[in-house]
């Protein structure tokens, strides 16, 4: 089989990762050049990978439909298989455990917009055209400053402070995209096979405020603060105007169906809480305390030559 792949919106986080661990595992990754015809441009293409981000639009209800229709055209004309990067979002503010059998229940414009869209992919899904939907929660990646922990949590971490978005014992889903990125190289494998839509909820690291703030104090030797993050500050600058009316996100536990994630990947790991924070820490240039497994355990900063001692000043 071909190992092409089409990817739409290469110029946002997620999608510059994943073209590079496709490139990374042999695949051919072409760029969808925005105007053109996505149809001619999927010719060849073993996946389309959908990652273009409208909800950057001011007009999210016209040109997400309009996107979704021409991608699933698209898939049909050139046999392509579909692969969709999704969040939580959709399933509102529902105690359930999220996953493919947690009703749909958006409470934002931009949410039902998305919930609509994944609609119209699973309708158009069946035995000869498959449909992925995989998704994450907030998306990490250490020196990446446009994430919500780098451009909100950990904004004033330099100053020995991080901001809880909820209350401080309730744990969130963050989607490390090292990790995610090797799950969209690993489907994409195999998961045009038989046809059909597939909705696979990532469960990348869980963790709460608290734990975080642990984590760091512990990695740093000297506490970490925690406080309350300002959203009744009018003004609060654009990293909080985006995440604001997704704030309910953070008021609650957040707890994922991992069985159709697990029948596909029954031992992968996803990174460690000590991990990630000690890449944040490294990325950060700040000084780590001489102890732990993190350091030794990251490939990202193996890649890049960098000593792996935590005892040199990061």
């Amino acid at each position: 089989m071909t190992r092409r792949i089409l990817i739409l919106g290469m110029e946002g986080l997620f999608e510059a990762a994943a073209a590079r661990a496709f490139r990374a595992a042999g695949w051919d990754v072409d760029r969808y050049q925005r105007g053109s015809d996505i149809s001619i441009a999927a010719r060849g293409a073993r996946w389309i990978l959908n990652a273009a981000n409208p909800d950057q639009t001011t007009d999210l209800e016209r040109e997400l439909p309009e996107l979704t229709k021409k991608v699933i055209a698209a898939a049909q004309n050139s046999g392509a298989a579909v692969m969709v990067p999704g969040n939580f979002q959709v399933y509102g503010r529902s105690g359930s455990a999220w996953g493919p059998d947690c009703p749909h229940a958006p409470v934002t414009r931009r949410a039902k917009a998305r919930s609509e869209a994944e609609k119209r992919y699973r309708e158009a899904a069946d035995s000869s055209h498959s449909m992925v939907m995989l998704r994450a929660g907030d998306f990490i990646m250490p020196g990446a400053q446009s994430t919500v922990m780098n451009s909100v949590i950990l904004n004033r971490l330099a100053k020995h402070e991080i901001a809880a978005l909820g209350p401080a014992e309730k744990m969130h889903i963050h989607a490390d995209l090292e990790d995610l990125t090797r799950v969209t190289v690993a489907l994409a494998e195999t998961a045009d096979m038989g046809g059909g839509f597939l909705d696979i909820p990532f469960p990348g690291t869980r963790f709460s405020p608290r734990q975080l703030a642990e984590s760091l104090s512990a990695q740093l030797d000297r506490k970490v603060r925690l406080t309350a993050y300002p959203w009744w500050r009018k003004g609060f600058g654009t990293a909080g105007r985006r995440i604001a009316p997704t704030r309910y996100m953070y008021q609650a536990d957040q707890i994922i169906d991992e069985g159709p994630f697990r029948m596909l990947f029954p031992d992968y790991e996803t990174k460690s809480l000590e991990r990630i924070a000690f890449e944040h820490l490294y990325m950060r240039g700040m000084k780590v305390k001489p102890e732990g497994r993190a350091a030794a355990q990251s490939p990202r900063l193996q890649a890049h030559g960098q000593a792996m001692s935590t005892q040199t000043i990061l």
